[in-house]
């Protein structure tokens, strides 16, 4: 590796990839020095630089991307393969001018999903992305073309969701329960950011070294829109770019056996919703699924709120399908035990495979990207008379705005141009709603410690 210090911020440097994507077409590498509408070259400098960027304490992609504006990237080809020229590269990527093994793993992880998923799945013409079918299938190529779907001899894959914006206190806990799911053998698949996509990874390196496990793995799922807000945080052990959050949250059902949520913000109601209406589907009502939501005793007002938000806007059936457990990381643990067992029952039952939930019925609603605007917020249907895993998709999606006007660099421009989006919908469900939303405020859930939130929507009842 080549590097130059450039200062105490930035580094330039040339990075070889290793184990992987030794070797580009032309064709592909045209594809990514194209700056154009038609070219990857910004989506993987967005991808890449985020990468990079491990470790910061913003989550307005627009303020890393306007430090590093002048961070540039191209592809060199060589003789033996190719080379990642990175020019104003964030210089805590580098030690003593070296790249971290780990980030330089993530960055060409970022180009074999990129260029992948370009050339296999959106412009192949093999995969019909309006098809539900096709779509499962879709994320599985991704999954298995990153080396995700190895052979497991038994499901103990735990997805690990919650807030990037946490207090100390919860995420210590955090990192209380992934170390009891360590010591149990189980591995832990996140969103892999900061907050509690990493505290469950960094206590499962604790448990797993004290029973001599090398071979844990510790799974990341991104997508471009999030990537900069929420970067792949350094104990992630396989990272995989999915080109939308509904292909990322398919990848989570379908991989992982159980669900552990900690405290969060919208995202996390996004993935609640997400998985609750999945499983209020009845094609799934009778698929074992353990989900549960936990926090240290300071979280108690939390849960309480979302537990009466799923009442009041899902019913009793929702509820029934999580438990919540209260600071107690050795028993979220033992329920993932004993939901594995249930987990692998069926499957082998139902001659289903242990590493990819084939079964698991996701409507079309619940695939298809939700393209967050004005129009399309205020387009949400948000009414009791809708059948109920219906409902939670459209709440899904008014979560999934929300998100983007928080976070994501296009939605946070909509806002500045137009305004906030405004969601409409029946008293009975807005003012939930309202109650939910004001309380993620409230408690600091919606940014990183020490910013001012103005919120990003507007509720009419």
């Amino acid at each position: 590796m080549e590097t130059e210090i450039l200062s105490s911020d930035m580094v330039d440097a040339r990075v070889a990839p290793k184990g992987s994507l030794e070797h580009l077409s032309q064709q592909e590498i045209a594809k990514l020095l194209d700056s154009g509408q038609g070219g990857l070259y910004p989506l993987f400098r967005q991808c890449a630089l985020a990468v990079l960027n491990s470790g910061s304490a913003i989550d307005d992609s627009r303020l890393i991307f306007e430090k590093y504006r002048d961070f540039d990237l191209r592809i060199v080809r060589q003789a033996w393969g190719i080379k990642l020229e990175i020019k104003n590269a964030p210089a805590a990527a580098f030690v003593d001018g070296v790249m971290i093994k780990g980030l330089k793993e993530h960055l060409f992880a970022v180009l074999r999903d990129v260029v992948f998923i370009s050339n296999e799945i959106m412009e192949s013409g093999r995969f019909d992305l309006t098809s539900s079918a096709s779509i499962t299938n879709a994320v599985f190529h991704i999954l298995r073309n990153a080396r995700i779907l190895e052979l497991q001899i038994r499901p103990n894959l735990i997805v690990c969701w919650g807030g990037h914006s946490i207090s100390r206190v919860e995420y210590d806990y955090t990192k209380r329960v992934g170390y009891e799911l360590g010591l149990r053998g189980l591995d832990v698949c996140t969103g892999c950011g900061p907050g509690a996509m990493k505290g469950p990874m960094k206590g499962a390196t604790i448990g797993h070294s004290k029973q001599r496990i090398t071979n844990g793995r510790y799974l990341g799922l991104t997508e471009p829109g999030i990537i900069a807000a929420e970067p792949p945080n350094p104990i992630v052990s396989q990272l995989v770019i999915m080109p939308d959050i509904e292909k990322r949250l398919e990848s989570f059902v379908r991989l992982g056996h159980g669900i552990v949520i900690f405290p969060g913000g919208a995202g996390t109601a996004e993935e609640i919703l997400y998985l609750l209406g999945l499983l209020l589907d009845p094609a799934n009502r009778d698929m074992p699924f353990p989900v549960v939501f936990t926090g240290p005793a300071s979280s108690h007002e939390y849960f309480e709120q979302i537990h009466r938000f799923i009442g009041a806007t899902l019913g009793e059936s929702a509820q029934a399908r999580y438990q919540i457990i209260f600071d107690d990381p050795a028993a979220v643990a033992r329920a993932m035990v004993q939901g594995m067992a249930q987990v692998r029952d069926y499957r082998r039952q139902a001659a289903d495979s242990f590493g990819y939930n084939w079964l698991l019925k996701i409507p079309l609603e619940f695939q298809l990207p939700f393209d967050v605007n004005h129009a399309s917020m205020s387009a949400l249907r948000l009414s009791p008379d809708l059948p109920v895993h219906e409902r939670a998709a459209n709440l899904r999606r008014a979560f999934s705005g929300i998100v983007a006007g928080n976070v994501k660099a296009y939605g946070i421009s909509a806002i500045e141009r137009h305004g906030p989006f405004e969601l409409t919908g029946d008293q009975s469900i807005m003012e939930p709603l309202d109650q939910l939303l004001q309380s993620f405020v409230t408690q600091g859930r919606m940014r990183l410690a020490g910013t001012e939130y103005i919120p990003c929507y507007r509720l009419v009842a």
